[in-house]
């Protein structure tokens, strides 16, 4: 029997790091490695599950290429996002993505009352 105590600590720690990534960060590139942790996250319960089950550890592989591939994706049209933003403006500041000359978005909500 193999023994998951480590594997979910393993992941907890991961969705714990990510989850804080992206709620206290204020950078998109420090938000997008936050989403990868928490997406990597979810690979190892599904990998460390998958070896639990004696039939059905192919589904657990299985579900963590299509994470794997997804997050891919996501990663990509992403960063070219954000490369889009950092062209145009300069920085990649999450604190100045609603405003539209990029003054900060606490002087928007100011200047809209």
């Amino acid at each position: 029997m193999i023994h998951l105590a480590g594997p979910y600590a393993l992941a907890a720690v991961l969705a714990g790091l990510g989850t804080y990534g992206v709620l206290a960060r204020r950078n998109a590139v420090l938000v997008l490695i936050g989403v990868e942790l928490v997406l990597n996250a979810a690979n190892v319960l599904l990998i460390s599950l998958g070896a639990v089950g004696a039939d059905s550890w192919q589904a657990g592989n299985v579900l963590t290429l299509f994470v794997i591939t997804i997050a891919a994706a996501e990663v990509c049209v992403a960063l070219a996002v954000v490369l889009a933003v950092f062209r145009q403006r300069g920085d990649v500041d999450l604190a100045r993505a609603g405003s539209a000359q990029g003054e900060p978005a606490s002087q928007t909500l100011e200047s809209a009352r």
